[in-house]
């Protein structure tokens, strides 16, 4: 792989290293690019990615993910929802993909609405009743 254990004695250490260091190479999957490589490719092996682009449903993540990033529409993925349809096999695996995220985005819904002025329709309603 990528990783390389080396042994290193107390002789070792006497002399000075006579290494030399190599550029990056900015095409390496495996260094830390970020989601999009400079190339403009997807970067299937971000840790962003959260091991979605592997596993079952890897091929329908990796599909869905590529037409919403390569998206000319005016509304950028409108094209996409049949390739977004198909990552409903997700559920099927719910040990390997954790639903996490629809918790948050519920928490996240319900604080939307707690913060929502909805008083002032009751108001109305408490007035009219009384």
């Amino acid at each position: 792989g990528k990783d390389r254990i080396i042994f290193a004695t107390k002789e070792d250490h006497e002399t000075p290293s006579s290494a030399e260091l190599v550029a990056d190479d900015p095409d390496d999957p495996y260094e830390e690019q970020g989601l999009i490589l400079p190339n403009g490719d997807i970067n299937w092996n971000c840790p962003c990615l959260g091991g979605m682009a592997s596993g079952p449903c890897g091929e329908q993540f990796k599909s869905a993910f590529s037409c919403f990033h390569y998206s000319t529409e005016e509304i950028k993925g409108s094209d996409c929802v049949d390739q977004f349809r198909a990552m409903q096999e997700l559920q099927k695996y719910p040990d390997l993909y954790p639903q996490e995220d629809e918790i948050e985005e519920t928490e996240k819904s319900s604080e939307d609405l707690e913060a929502t002025p909805m008083e002032a329709p009751a108001a109305k309603e408490e007035k009219g009743s009384s």
